[in-house]
């Protein structure tokens, strides 16, 4: 017995080393490390994309990232905390995804897949000079200059009123503003052109409503986040990675409970994806339920066991097996 609670305190030392990198590492700064791919839908990598990241406890702390012939990149002294990774490059549709870094532990491996803009987008457009406007909206969100980027998209738009997915964009620029009640109108803009668009309707209306939610998020309105969140999830039910960046987003937020629906949702969905496993491993040891967790570790080394994340989820799951005894 005595064994088993020396353990317990050990974890619990590892875990408060963790809070006190995270008050040494202030303003973003660290000696963390991650690095990522930027892919397009086939796999290849984008040796024309750009990495933008953003320290969402202190917005005015940004890293810009150049990827190499294969879409690699890698970017070491940054400070534990939630931070915003974008990828774009000319041509695709921008993405990005929030990362929670750590300064004790190695940081997983970042993938991030960029769909062209499609024909039908193309057919929408009227004014094909136009395109170049949409390159410098995102060179202009890179570097956080909002309102230039507002300026422009809605210059866009009057050249061609029918590509609505820019309305998405304004929000995003309103919402990293602060102005969360102008983005929401923004995002309903787009969720009411999406009802008329038979192609991508579903899958921008699931962003829209995804968007909403985090604004709510953001307002500390969480039971409305959840609502628009299960509208998200539920107008493209069978899109996994949309229920992992939910999960993630309530994770980031410390809503364990809730992370772990979304996370368990996004398994359900797709049963042989292997991140959302990872994540429910971590939740279920937040929580100090360490056979669920070692149960979701082992299942994302069956999974991806080449992961670079591999090695350290072993230990993880060797350090509960002697909790164990």
């Amino acid at each position: 017995m005595r064994n088993k609670s020396f353990f317990k305190l050990s974890l619990f030392i590892v875990i408060m080393l963790s809070f006190t990198s995270f008050m040494l590492a202030q303003a973003g700064r660290g000696t963390a490390r991650i690095s990522g791919v930027v892919k397009d839908e086939q796999g290849n990598g984008i040796k024309s994309a750009k990495i933008f990241m953003q320290f969402l406890e202190d917005e005015q702390v940004t890293r810009e990232i150049s990827v190499n012939k294969k879409g690699e990149w890698a970017v070491m002294g940054l400070g534990t905390g939630t931070w915003r990774v974008t990828a774009s490059a000319e041509g695709y549709i921008s993405v990005y995804q929030d990362v929670y870094i750590q300064q004790l532990e190695r940081n997983p491996k970042i993938t991030l897949v960029l769909k062209k803009i499609i024909q039908s987008d193309q057919a929408m457009i009227e004014d094909e000079s136009s395109l170049g406007l949409l390159e410098k909206t995102n060179q202009l969100f890179t570097e956080e200059k909002y309102d230039e980027a507002i300026d422009l998209l809605k210059q866009f738009l009057e050249m061609n009123p029918n590509v609505y997915q820019a309305y998405i964009n304004i929000g995003d620029c309103y919402r990293e503003k602060g102005e969360l009640e102008q983005a929401i109108v923004e995002y309903n803009k787009a969720l009411e052109q999406a009802k008329k668009d038979e192609l991508m309707g579903k899958e921008m209306t699931a962003k829209a409503l995804a968007r909403i939610g985090e604004c709510h998020m953001r307002k500390e309105d969480f039971e409305k986040a959840q609502d628009y969140f299960k509208l998200s999830i539920e107008s493209y039910p069978e899109n996994e990675i949309l229920a992992y960046n939910v999960g993630e987003i309530y994770f980031s937020n410390q809503k364990i409970d809730e992370a772990i629906y979304y996370f368990e949702l996004s398994t359900q969905i797709k049963s042989d994806w292997g991140p959302p496993y990872l994540k429910l491993g971590y939740t279920y040891l937040n929580k100090g339920d360490f056979e669920k967790a070692k149960l979701n570790l082992n299942k994302f080394l069956e999974l991806d066991p080449e992961s670079p994340e591999a090695p350290r989820v072993k230990n993880m799951i060797d350090y509960l097996e002697k909790i164990k005894k």
